[in-house]
């Protein structure tokens, strides 16, 4: 597999984890601009704007620690809030992480196991045999 290709790949993975999730989670078709409502989304009293702000300072990995530290993973609402996190740093670019430590595959990886966590692993696994 090219490094292009492989980069496409990821980027269609986290798509499509981050549709079928909401599905599953909100019981309707996923709509990104829906969902973009950041002021409806928080973390333990945290809005997912201060997340997206720690990003964009760079803070990448500290903004996910302290999201995932502070979820609830029984409250879909939380749960989503992280994968639109997820989502908003995936569009940061591969330039970007890289300057921050990041990556697109630790998007995905972490998109994976909130999943997990969150109860729907099982729509995770079905996803990576499919793409296989």
């Amino acid at each position: 597999m090219l490094y292009s290709d492989e980069k496409d790949y990821i980027m269609r993975m986290i798509k499509e984890v981050a549709r079928v999730l909401f599905s599953l989670m909100l019981g309707k078709k996923y709509v990104q601009v829906e969902l973009e409502d950041e002021n409806k989304y928080e973390v333990s009293g945290k809005k997912l704007g201060d997340y997206k702000a720690m990003v964009d300072r760079g803070e990448v990995n500290e903004a996910e620690n302290l999201l995932l530290d502070e979820i609830d993973y029984d409250s879909n609402e939380e749960v989503a809030a992280a994968l639109l996190f997820y989502q908003y740093v995936s569009q940061k670019g591969q330039e970007f992480l890289k300057q921050h430590n990041y990556s697109e595959e630790e998007v995905l990886e972490g998109m994976q196991q909130l999943a997990r966590n969150a109860g729907y692993g099982e729509a995770c696994d079905i996803l990576e045999q499919v793409e296989s």
